[in-house]
C-alpha cells in the first residue's frame, strides 16, 4: 500500500512543515488527563483551559518547543502524615502538547479555580503581491 503525502502532490510546494507538524500532531499520545477546552475569544485569539485541581503554579510549567505548546505538571509528594482511606483525586504528572501554526503566539497564562488558562493570539497575514520579471534567455 503507498503512503499518500503532501509530496506526492507536484502542485503542493514548500508544505513539508505541514505534514511534519501533523505527524507530530497524531503522535503526541495524549491520554486524556487532564481534560481542556479551547475557545476561539475573537476573531484571532484563542485560549485553552485545562483542568488542574490539586496542582500550584509552581507544579506547572508551560513552554514552546519547535512551534510546539507543551504544558507539563508534576506535584510534589506531600502525603507525609496523610492517610487517605480513598484516592480519588488524581494527582498524577501530565504532558499536554498542541502544535501551533505559523504565527500563532503564546500570550499570558492565568490559574483561576483549578483552571488553568492559556491565550494564543494569531498575527493577521500579510497580504503579498508580487510581480515576476520575465527575461530573455
Amino acid at each position: 500500500m503507498t503512503k499518500l503525502t503532501l509530496a506526492s502532490y507536484p502542485h503542493m510546494l514548500g508544505f513539508e512543515q505541514l505534514e511534519r507538524m501533523l505527524e507530530r500532531s497524531a503522535k503526541s499520545g495524549n491520554e486524556g488527563y487532564p481534560p481542556f477546552n479551547i475557545e476561539q475569544t475573537s476573531d484571532r485569539s484563542y485560549r485553552i483551559t485545562l483542568a488542574v485541581a490539586g496542582f500550584r503554579e509552581e507544579d506547572l510549567s508551560i513552554t514552546v518547543e519547535d512551534r510546539q505548546l507543551v504544558i507539563r505538571g508534576r506535584q510534589g509528594e506531600d502525603n507525609e502524615g496523610r492517610v487517605f482511606l480513598h484516592r480519588g483525586i488524581a494527582g498524577r504528572q501530565f504532558q499536554r502538547s498542541f502544535v501551533l501554526a505559523d504565527g500563532v503566539e503564546v500570550g499570558e497564562a492565568l490559574m483561576e479555580n483549578g483552571l488553568l488558562h492559556v491565550d494564543l493570539t494569531q498575527a493577521k497575514p500579510e497580504t503579498v503581491v508580487q510581480t515576476i520579471s520575465i527575461r530573455k534567455g
